[in-house]
């Protein structure tokens, strides 16, 4: 499964309420961060990895960190499937 960095959101709390239903929890593991962007990277529970492409801004609001439990939300229209 392909998911382009700059089409998922990151969320702290619980979820609802969304007509996303592509929600996947898992765990920040590193932040890499630049001027006005950052990269996190996920974990992801089913055992994935993940990388979000986000603002510093939502980093700081979020209090993103290593070791930090989220939910990536992605939009089925995002989501593109390799052939293997």
């Amino acid at each position: 499964m392909l998911i382009k960095s700059t089409e998922v959101s990151l969320a702290t709390g619980s979820v609802a309420g969304l007509s996303i239903r592509n929600q996947l929890r898992g765990t920040v593991t590193s932040i890499d961060t630049g001027g006005a962007m950052a990269v996190a990277h996920l974990e992801l529970d089913n055992g994935g990895q993940l990388t979000v492409a986000i603002t510093l801004d939502a980093v700081k609001d979020l209090g993103l960190a290593a070791g930090a439990q989220v939910t990536a939300l992605v939009k089925s229209t995002e989501v593109a499937l390799a052939a293997t």
